[in-house]
């Protein structure tokens, strides 16, 4: 698995922003998008693409514009605020829908909903997530997606923390899956409840209340 860090000065920058925690929702949630499509403008770089003829108002020419649809899969719910900021560069992408929760008491990710083609062979995927803490939604999906044929994986998270990015490398070169993941930051560490230090909080919360 290839880790790329996104160093730039805006990303620092809404990156600080998002983790003050007098930042309200309505600002998260803007922040979370415009950080999100500096992130997918890294992880698109791959892209597949192919030649194609144009006539400008001077003179014809050759560019180039997607050859396919890429697929892309936000994990409910945190990974709905990430989707327009991701559609905004990618206007032209399928969605689909991985819903996981995480047992607070033993850290182990469960599967609600799931809305994926049943045949990914050949797609290039790319899986929105906020926070890559422990690592057990992010290899769900993962997991979801390689049993259904899909061997080129982008992960665009904006935080991660060492374990849980050891986590996804061990499952992702276990299954001989091309995966990349995109961060924002890679954080010191996780506490002992699982969280992301410094990190940022709940980012579901933040994005859209408790919800209780």
């Amino acid at each position: 698995m290839e880790l790329c860090v996104v160093d730039h000065p805006l990303v620092a920058h809404k990156l600080t922003r998002l983790r003050e925690e007098r930042t309200p929702s309505p600002t998260f949630r803007l922040l979370v998008a415009e950080l999100v499509t500096l992130l997918a403008y890294e992880a698109t770089r791959e892209v597949r693409v192919e030649p194609v003829r144009i006539t400008t108002p001077v003179a014809p020419a050759t560019g180039i514009r997607l050859s396919e649809k890429p697929l892309v899969v936000p994990i409910l719910r945190a990974g709905l605020g990430m989707l327009e900021g991701f559609t905004r560069l990618v206007p032209t992408a399928e969605v689909g829908f991985v819903g996981m929760a995480r047992d607070e008491e033993t850290l182990k990710p469960t599967t609600y909903a799931e809305r994926l083609p049943r045949d990914l062979s050949g797609r290039q995927c790319y899986v929105l997530d906020p926070m890559l803490a422990t690592g057990g939604s992010l290899s769900g999906c993962v997991d979801f997606l390689t049993r259904r044929g899909a061997d080129d994986i982008t992960c665009i998270c904006l935080l991660a923390a060492p374990e849980g990015v050891e986590r996804v490398r061990g499952l992702v070169d276990g299954a001989g899956a091309a995966c990349t993941l995109v961060v924002a930051s890679v954080d010191e560490r996780l506490d002992e409840r699982g969280y992301i230090v410094p990190g940022l909080g709940d980012a579901g919360d933040r994005l859209y209340g408790l919800a209780e």
